[in-house]
C-alpha cells in the first residue's frame, strides 16, 4: 500500500495551497497565479493540460511578468493564453473607457468593475496595464479634456461646466484648478491671471525654453532663435503674465540642460501635463523607454492596448511640448528610421546618438570595475 506524504515530508509546493489548484487544473485560478517548473525553465498556467510536475521542482509566482523576470518562459499554451488575455482585457478595458465616456457622472469603481465581471481590485490592475493609468486617473483626464474643450466653444463657464459632467458649482471650481492648471475663467481667457516663469538657455542642440506654471514644468522648447521660442510660449499661454526666471529658476533650466548633456544624470521634475487621455497614456508609455533605446510608433500603440492606434501615437508625440522630459525622440518608424519631430530629425538623430555613446561609456566602466 502506498502511503501519503507527512507535513514534514511534504515539499514547499505540496504545502502550498496553490498546489492543489494545479492538480486540479483549476481555470478559474488562472487569474491568480502561474507556476514555474526548475527543470525545464517554463512556467504554465494553473489550467495547463501539461504532464504535471513533480512538486519539488514547482515555483509560484503572482504573475506571468515575475516568472519572466526570474528567467522563466511561457510555454507554448500559456503563451497562446496570454495573447487570447490580452485582447480580452484590451477589449474589456475599451469598453470600460467608452462607459466613462458615455456617463453624465464619472462611474464608480465598482460600477466599472461589475460590468467587466472582475472584482474591484482585479479590474483597477488590468484597467492600469492596459492604459498606464489608473481608472480615476483616465476619467480624470478625459473630463479635463472635455473641460478645455468646452470652456472654448460655450457661450458661458456654467454651459460648460454642465456639459463637462459636473452638477454643481462647487464640485467644479474645487476641481478646477488641478484640471486646468488655473482658474476655469482665466483659462477661457488664455492663461489669463497666471504666472508663468520662464527661462532661455543654450545646449548642443541650440536654445532651449524652459517654463513652469504652478503645477510644475509645462514647456520645454528647443529651436534654433530664442525670440521664436518665447512667441511659441506666448501663442500657448497668449493671456498669461510670463516671468523671466531669477536665479533659482535659473538652476532649473541647468537641470534640464545638464540632463540633455548627459542622459544618465535622469530628470525629476514635476511637469504639468495637459494632455487628452490618450496623449497621457502615449507620454507614459515614452517614459518607459530607457534611454538609448527606441521604440516603434506601432510598438507603443501595443503597449498602451491600441495596436492599431500607431498614426494617432504619432499624432500624441507631436503634439508634446516637454521635449526629453517626455522622450518622444525615442520613438522610430518600425524601419528604424527617424521620421519627424516636432523640434527638427537632425536634433532628434543628435539625442540618440549622445544617449547610445553614454549607454556605451558604462557599459565599458563596468566592465572595467
Amino acid at each position: 500500500m502506498s502511503r501519503s506524504k507527512s507535513p514534514l515530508s511534504q515539499s514547499g509546493a505540496e504545502q502550498d495551497p496553490r498546489w492543489a489548484a494545479v492538480l486540479a487544473r483549476d481555470s478559474a485560478a488562472d487569474e491568480q497565479f502561474v507556476y514555474a517548473v526548475r527543470t525545464t525553465g517554463i512556467y504554465c498556467r494553473p489550467s495547463s493540460v501539461s504532464r504535471l510536475p513533480r512538486p519539488e521542482n514547482v515555483v509560484f509566482f503572482d504573475t506571468a511578468a515575475q516568472a519572466e523576470a526570474a528567467g522563466y518562459r511561457p510555454s507554448k499554451r500559456a503563451a497562446a493564453d496570454q495573447t487570447h488575455l490580452a485582447g480580452q482585457h484590451a477589449m474589456l478595458v475599451e469598453r470600460a473607457c467608452r462607459q466613462i465616456v458615455d456617463a453624465q457622472q464619472p462611474p464608480s469603481l465598482n460600477q466599472l468593475a461589475e460590468q467587466s465581471g472582475m472584482s474591484p481590485w482585479h479590474f483597477h490592475r488590468v484597467f492600469k496595464a492596459v492604459t498606464g493609468l489608473t481608472p480615476k486617473a483616465w476619467a480624470n483626464a478625459h473630463r479635463a479634456a472635455r473641460v478645455r474643450s468646452r470652456l472654448t466653444d460655450t457661450p458661458t463657464i456654467t454651459e460648460a461646466m454642465y456639459d463637462a459632467g459636473f452638477n454643481s458649482n462647487s464640485r467644479f471650481y474645487e476641481s478646477s484648478a488641478k484640471l486646468l492648471g488655473m482658474k476655469p475663467s482665466d483659462y477661457r481667457k488664455g492663461g489669463a491671471n497666471a504666472d508663468i516663469r520662464f527661462a532661455v538657455g543654450e545646449c548642443f542642440l541650440g536654445s532651449i525654453l524652459v517654463a513652469q506654471s504652478e503645477r510644475g514644468v509645462c514647456a520645454i522648447l528647443l529651436g534654433d532663435d530664442p525670440d521664436r521660442l518665447v512667441k511659441d510660449l506666448q501663442d500657448q499661454f497668449h493671456n498669461a503674465t510670463l516671468i523671466g526666471g531669477d536665479s533659482h529658476f535659473e538652476y532649473l533650466i541647468a537641470q534640464v540642460v545638464g540632463f540633455i548633456e548627459a542622459p544618465g544624470l535622469g530628470l525629476d521634475l514635476p511637469l504639468d501635463l495637459q494632455g487628452t487621455a490618450f496623449q497621457q497614456r502615449v507620454w507614459q508609455a515614452l517614459a518607459l523607454i530607457p534611454p538609448g533605446t527606441t521604440a516603434s510608433y506601432a510598438e507603443i500603440a501595443q503597449r498602451i492596448g491600441a495596436p492599431k492606434s500607431f498614426r494617432a501615437v504619432a499624432q500624441a508625440c507631436g503634439a508634446n511640448s516637454l521635449a526629453v522630459a517626455i522622450p518622444c525622440h525615442r520613438v522610430v518608424r518600425s524601419d528604424g528610421g527617424l521620421s519627424g519631430y516636432r523640434w527638427g530629425a537632425e536634433r532628434k538623430r543628435q539625442l540618440l546618438d549622445r544617449e547610445a555613446r553614454a549607454n556605451t561609456c558604462n557599459s565599458l566602466a563596468l566592465e572595467k570595475q
